[in-house]
């Protein structure tokens, strides 16, 4: 198994990003049209929030949350802003953070995914099923 091997390798590279002034329906439309689960909010190219699925579905009052059949009631989404239920000055690491410093990061968290920054610009995403994804390959 690599030892230092920098998140740099498995992330997901300039990922599909909301702009803070986005609405709900678009975060909701790319969810669906990338089959992601979070996504980047970001003013010019610096990161300034994160949003998940699970936040979307929260404030949708869905009674069953299925990730392959994602129905929200959209009336919902004029009662909320982006900025209002996006997870605001999301932890970040840098390029050079290793796989296993990030899955440490992760088993401390109660989150999913980490934005890559450099410079403070967002060049990145990894998320815990990167992590998964990236195991197998080990053995």
């Amino acid at each position: 198994m690599k030892q230092r091997e920098p998140i740099r390798q498995i992330m997901t590279q300039n990922p599909i990003v909301l702009n803070q002034n986005d609405g709900l329906a678009e975060a909701e439309k790319q969810f669906k049209e990338h089959k992601m689960r979070h996504l980047p909010i970001v003013s010019g190219e610096k990161i300034v929030g994160i949003l998940s699925m699970t936040d979307l579905a929260r404030i949708s009052f869905v009674d069953s949350y299925d990730p392959n059949n994602f129905k929200v009631d959209t009336a919902v989404y004029s009662l909320f802003s982006l900025e209002q239920i996006m997870v605001r000055n999301p932890q970040c690491i840098p390029p050079t953070t290793t796989i296993k410093e990030a899955a440490e990061i992760f088993l401390k968290a109660e989150f999913h995914a980490l934005p890559v920054v450099e410079d403070e610009k967002l060049i990145g995403i990894i998320t815990t099923t990167d992590l998964i994804q990236y195991l197998p390959e080990q053995y």
